[in-house]
């Protein structure tokens, strides 16, 4: 339960602090700052196994999930530029 908790707070600080990083003006609330946190560090980690830099078992690291969360704002900016 505690380690649910954990993830949800560090995904909180991950995505706020790539909404930081990342220039323009970013939608969303606390729950979806939260959800890009944990995804960028789902696609850190994923890629970085991918990559050899994590071996099985390793998760990303907190600068790495901050950049996989600038990705995913990054992408998202793009498809949504498109959009309009």
């Amino acid at each position: 339960m505690f380690s649910l908790l954990w993830e949800l707070l560090i995904g909180l600080v991950v995505g706020a602090v790539a909404k930081l990083l990342m220039p323009g003006k970013d939608g969303g609330g606390i729950w979806i700052t939260m959800a890009l946190g944990i995804a960028g560090s789902l696609l850190a980690t994923y890629l970085g196994r991918f990559l050899g830099w994590y071996q099985d078992g390793q998760a990303a690291g907190f600068i790495m999930s901050v950049v996989g969360a600038i990705v995913l704002l990054f992408i998202y900016k793009l498809i949504r530029k498109k959009a309009a």
